[in-house]
């Protein structure tokens, strides 16, 4: 039987890949003290932009709420969004809890008839792709809240 701590030191693992992102939010949070200086500065990064158009299942739902007309702030605002219901879970009393517990109940009867090995495999492999877009948006927007106010790396 694996360790937890064997795991973790997997660079592939998926705690690995969650400790990055909360890793880099939580950099992202400490270096953005004035967080209302990201209010109407573009994304820019078509790169990302294009990444989240072509790319398939789940890691294009994660990534196509980083909107075209989006905003710093606004992306600054759901990475720590997603950061504290990594943390502390979903609360099911907000909007999303509820539309997913809609979509639960009709991946149950589903989840009965499929391989659910094949599902696990599907969800993480598409789970640690976002983690790795998220981690590298949260990077990306320090380093340009950086360049913004005129720090150097």
């Amino acid at each position: 039987m694996m360790q937890i701590s064997d795991s973790y030191n997997q660079k592939n693992s998926l705690f690995n890949a969650m400790s990055r992102f909360i890793g880099a939010v939580n950099n992202m949070d400490q270096t953005v003290m004035v967080p209302s200086l990201l209010r109407d500065v573009p994304l820019d990064d078509s790169g990302d932009l294009q990444a989240a158009r072509t790319a398939k299942g789940a890691a294009a739902n994660a990534t196509a709420y980083f909107h075209q007309d989006a905003d710093m702030y606004s992306a600054y605002a759901l990475l720590k969004s997603i950061r504290n219901d990594m943390e502390w879970g979903v609360l099911q009393g907000d909007g999303r809890g509820k539309e997913r517990a809609g979509a639960t109940e009709v991946s149950r009867a589903e989840a009965e008839e499929d391989d659910l090995e094949k599902q696990f495999h599907y969800h993480l492999n598409g789970l640690h792709a976002v983690l790795s877009k998220l981690t590298r948006k949260a990077n990306t927007l320090t380093n340009r809240y950086k360049e913004e106010i005129g720090c150097g790396n």
